[in-house]
């Protein structure tokens, strides 16, 4: 639906002020002002620590708004996900997005830039949804529901060397690549995908919904949004030389015609390793493998700029 004139788009915003190491504090006034000029009346709430916004958004009381938006990185979209999946209203609005984080893959999907959160809110006023997948892993007792990647192995092991570096903006994870290059280490991966099982001497797994991690990496180029599948991307066994050259490639996705990655896609896959590792989806550090991940078709509905993806 498409805002008429004289009327108002009435939708909630869970904020994250330290987002893009507070940036989004510095935007804040100019996104409320944007927000109006687009005859959009915005209710906030604002996080305040880690995990906040999922308690935020499994507790907001959703009826009477359009849109429930995040608005900070890739980390507040997963948070808000979360929450939201596990509201208790009977009919959840859609979601949305206002990025002005460190980390934003998932504008990517919507064909927004670094500091396009003046676009991102011209999306939201135009009102229109697209229905999509999202993932869900299960790993120690504990259920995630994630839109972006999940990564394991070695691209965890950055992660978690990229956390103090978060300052640094994109380079963080560069950076972190370099710093745990020396360990580099293959291990044995254990893959079940849609019950068939595959053995290999592997250096990560990344299970994929939607195609970008990290904002700039272009990991699972053939993902699709409404396909009601998972894409896996392993890399198996090779040198820290060979590493850092495909590492180059991972920007514009032709690392996938490496004969030492592996590419799939499954409705389901579980992941086991020799050294279990954490999990990082969309860029949270959570739980340790062994995980399963389901692909859950048509979960959400998005407000989206393409008037042909409108379900």
């Amino acid at each position: 639906m498409v805002a008429a004139a004289g009327w108002f788009m009435k939708v909630l915003v869970i904020y994250n002020p330290q987002a893009g190491n507070g940036r989004a504090r510095r935007l804040l006034p100019a996104i409320r002002a944007c927000l109006a000029e687009q005859a959009i009346d915005a209710e906030f709430l604002f996080t305040e620590a880690s995990g906040h916004a999922t308690t935020l958004a499994a507790e907001a009381q959703l009826a009477g708004f359009d849109a429930l938006i995040a608005s900070g990185g890739d980390g507040t979209l997963f948070e808000v996900l979360n929450g939201y999946m596990r509201n208790p209203s009977v009919q959840r609005p859609p979601l949305g997005l206002i990025p002005n984080g460190t980390g934003n893959a998932f504008m990517k999907e919507l064909g927004l830039r670094k500091h396009d959160w003046r676009k991102a809110i011209d999306i939201i006023a135009a009102n229109r949804a697209r229905t999509i997948d999202i993932g869900r892993v299960e790993a120690q007792g504990a259920s995630h529901y994630f839109i972006n990647v999940v990564g394991m192995g070695f691209v965890a092991e950055v992660a978690q060397a990229a956390v103090p570096l978060k300052r640094l903006g994109a380079a963080a994870y560069t950076l972190a690549v370099l710093l745990k290059l020396p360990s580099l280490k293959a291990q044995t991966i254990t893959l079940e995908i849609d019950g068939d099982v595959r053995v290999r001497e592997g250096v990560f797994v990344e299970i994929a919904n939607s195609t970008y991690t990290g904002t700039n990496f272009l990991i699972a180029p053939k993902a699709r949004l409404d396909d009601g599948l998972l894409d896996v991307v392993l890399l198996k066994a090779l040198s820290r030389i060979e590493l850092l050259r495909l590492f180059r490639t991972v920007y514009d996705g032709s690392h996938v015609r490496h004969p030492q990655v592996e590419y799939l896609q499954a409705r389901s896959v579980t992941v086991t390793e020799s050294r279990p590792g954490r999990l990082v989806p969309d860029g949270e550090i959570v739980d340790a493998t062994p995980a399963r991940f389901e692909c859950l078709p048509g979960a959400i509905r998005f407000l989206w700029p393409h008037e042909a993806a409108l379900a």
